[in-house]
């Protein structure tokens, strides 16, 4: 594929998706409500208060899908040179991807689901104006792509759905770890 096969069409609008892609936005953005709304009520303390062994808090799994989501829609319309080369990460660019899973000094809650928003906005007004969910680029040196040529954007969009359909559930665990609320029920 070209870079103009995948370049959006500006005249698009996302409120006039009616296609598979309309389905799909649908579905992503039920998901990020999900996610989002582990949040409810919260101070930003809480936002970063980890209540499992693990390092995951509220704010900071907000922040990983958001930035998750950026480099994919980056890749849809870049192509591998949108990610990061993850054979050749360095120590300081893992401590830059781990800090993305915790909320640090000076972030607060509203910022975090501001910049997710944002990002949210960006994505559908990609997708809506993408010409053919079937472009493809070849995908980025990983030892997780082995055997995975390239993905189509169709298969970056439903990969960007499983991911924040996964952390949504994190997300869900760690609010009710802290103070018994659930997303549903």
């Amino acid at each position: 594929m070209t870079v103009n096969q995948l370049t959006t069409d500006q005249s698009a609008e996302t409120s006039a998706v009616t296609d598979e892609r309309a389905d799909l936005l649908e579905t992503l953005a039920q998901h990020r409500e999900f996610l989002r709304f582990t949040t409810r009520g919260l101070t930003d303390e809480q936002a970063g208060l980890r209540t499992t062994k693990s390092e995951l808090c509220l704010g900071g799994l907000i922040k990983h899908v958001t930035a998750m989501e950026q480099a994919w829609v980056g890749f849809i319309l870049e192509g591998p040179s949108a990610m990061p080369d993850f054979t050749s990460m360095t120590e300081e660019d893992f401590a830059h991807r781990e800090a993305e899973f915790t909320m640090l000094p000076g972030e607060t809650l509203a910022g975090v689901l501001d910049a997710y928003a944002e990002v949210a906005r960006r994505t559908e007004e990609v997708v809506a104006g993408l010409a053919d969910l079937n472009a493809s680029w070849p995908l980025p040196k990983a030892p997780w792509f082995e055997g995975q040529p390239e993905w189509s954007a169709r298969r970056v969009l439903l990969n960007i759905l499983a991911e924040t359909s996964q952390h949504a559930g994190h997300a869900d665990i760690i609010r009710e770890a802290l103070d018994g609320a659930k997303t549903m029920g």
